[in-house]
């Protein structure tokens, strides 16, 4: 029944073509003053360990005044950035007659360290150099250069699909994705409105991101479709959602790795559900590029299900220490959503400087095999520290109320560390937490004054976790 959906693909591609509706991508070549190709070049540098620039990716400074309404929980408008500067010196540098306070940031989604890397920096500067922000438009008018191709190959390469998809985030990435899977009902209904049959049903875990959700929201809408949300993680429930649908077209979707819980979707069981019932499985990987896997390939290459996930969709902003979002899928299925995906449509392309920045990055990623391990090794070292049984370099303390929350924040902050209390409407009432995120570019001094730091504010025993099995399998 899988194939069911390559038939769909193939019909609704050919009723664009009937209507002249399909859209093409029109690359501009931009050609790179030291090589024909972009992404081979003999200045890209790897290196063996942790170096002074990868600290500058755990590490921040805020003015002092900035630091006490943080303190206060006063809102910032920013201005007092502007206000600690008196102005330059002879050198060019700004003047501040502010003092700075240094934290440690362990709220940031920079899982590998990777947005300062000198070989990252060094390829937005070249790029930016020789093309500026590069050709300013829309993908399908002329903001799709050989960088936007290389990176897409690279991408596809990473993730054992056909081909790739930019975005310029990966929001806009889930939104188009859902977009164009809710035109395939439009495209092959008979009449104006989709029959049963026609209609696409979706099953959404109930803790996927607002990006999902927001996608689905516009999916429902253009195409009539039906929005099954099946309670986190239970593949029990889920099962009995499909078996009650009579709908033909059904399509899963789940976040890979939870942002805000860090728990992996149960990928295996999923796969066994999809054989089962069909249905077309789609992931956002956002949180597992580059983090899972023996060479990065996500949480699909973790659980060994790559062939099984039909749409991966992922960022550039997390693990890639960039910016922006790609759809790793069929030729197919590229082709529908370049032709329907509002969302990329209608966005001006990601600038060649930042294409290029990721594209690096995916070569260090690649040869800096170091950074995967040393990330899973702070997860190891957390989890030795606490006793609480993690299972990925996301950390999710609940600590209930927004109270509890920002005090314990606050006290973080007083240590020394960025550490960011989440609160409604990000998640639900009473399950306020602290998000720590885990680096490569963390050391495990660090973890240790952290995990004191959170002795003196939280009670381990008294909080709830959000936890399963821990595996130390990339």
């Amino acid at each position: 029944m899988v194939s069911s959906w390559e038939l769909w693909v193939d019909q609704a591609l050919s009723k664009l073509e009937s209507l002249k509706l399909l859209r093409s991508l029109r690359p501009v070549h931009l050609t790179p003053s030291a090589s024909s190709n972009p992404i081979e070049s003999d200045e890209f540098h790897f290196y063996d360990g942790l170096h002074s620039w990868d600290r500058a990716s755990v590490q921040v400074q805020i003015s002092e005044p900035t630091f006490h309404k943080w303190l206060q929980d006063i809102p910032s408008s920013g201005d007092d950035l502007e206000s600690s500067i008196i102005g330059e010196g002879d050198d060019g540098t700004e003047l501040s007659c502010a003092k700075f306070q240094t934290l440690l940031i362990f709220s940031g989604n920079d899982y590998l360290g990777l947005s300062t890397h000198p070989t990252v920096i060094k390829a937005a500067a070249k790029a930016a150099q020789e093309h500026g922000m590069g050709p300013r438009g829309s993908a399908l008018i002329c903001g799709y250069t050989n960088y936007h191709r290389s990176l897409e190959a690279s991408l596809a390469y990473l993730k054992k699909k056909e081909d790739c998809l930019l975005c310029p985030t990966g929001f806009s990435a889930n939104m188009a994705f859902m977009t164009a899977l809710g035109s395939v009902g439009l495209l092959l209904a008979a009449g104006e409105k989709p029959a049963l049959d026609d209609r696409v049903a979706i099953f959404s875990d109930s803790l996927n991101h607002a990006s999902i959700i927001d996608g689905i929201r516009l999916a429902e809408k253009q195409a009539n479709g039906v929005t099954y949300v099946y309670r986190h993680c239970d593949m029990l429930h889920l099962d009995t959602l499909l078996t009650s649908c009579r709908m033909k077209k059904k399509v899963v979707v789940t976040d890979s790795l939870f942002s805000m819980d860090g728990d992996f979707a149960p990928i295996v069981e999923l796969v066994q559900l999809r054989k089962k019932h069909g249905f077309l499985l789609a992931i956002d990987d956002a949180h597992g590029t580059l983090v899972c896997g023996r060479t990065g390939g996500g949480a699909a290459e973790k659980f060994n299900c790559e062939k099984e996930i039909d749409i991966c969709i992922g960022t550039l902003s997390k693990a890639f220490g960039c910016h922006g979002g790609f759809i790793a899928c069929s030729k197919k299925w590229k082709q529908l959503i370049q032709s329907r995906g509002r969302s990329f449509i209608f966005s001006t392309s990601t600038p060649v400087p930042i294409v290029a920045a990721a594209n690096a990055a995916v070569a260090v990623a690649s040869k800096e095999t170091w950074r995967r391990k040393a990330l899973w090794n702070r997860v190891l070292e957390f989890r030795a520290l606490t006793g609480i049984p993690i299972t990925s370099p996301i950390v999710s303390l609940i600590v209930g109320s927004e109270a509890k929350a920002l005090e314990a924040s606050r006290h973080l902050l007083r240590s020394g560390f960025h550490v960011t209390a989440i609160r409604p409407p990000t998640v639900p009432a009473n399950s306020c937490r602290l998000r720590i995120a885990l680096s490569a570019a963390h050391t495990e001094d660090d973890l240790r004054k952290l995990v004191n730091a959170l002795l003196n504010c939280i009670n381990f025993q008294d909080m709830g976790l959000s936890c399963h099995t821990f595996t130390a399998k990339l």
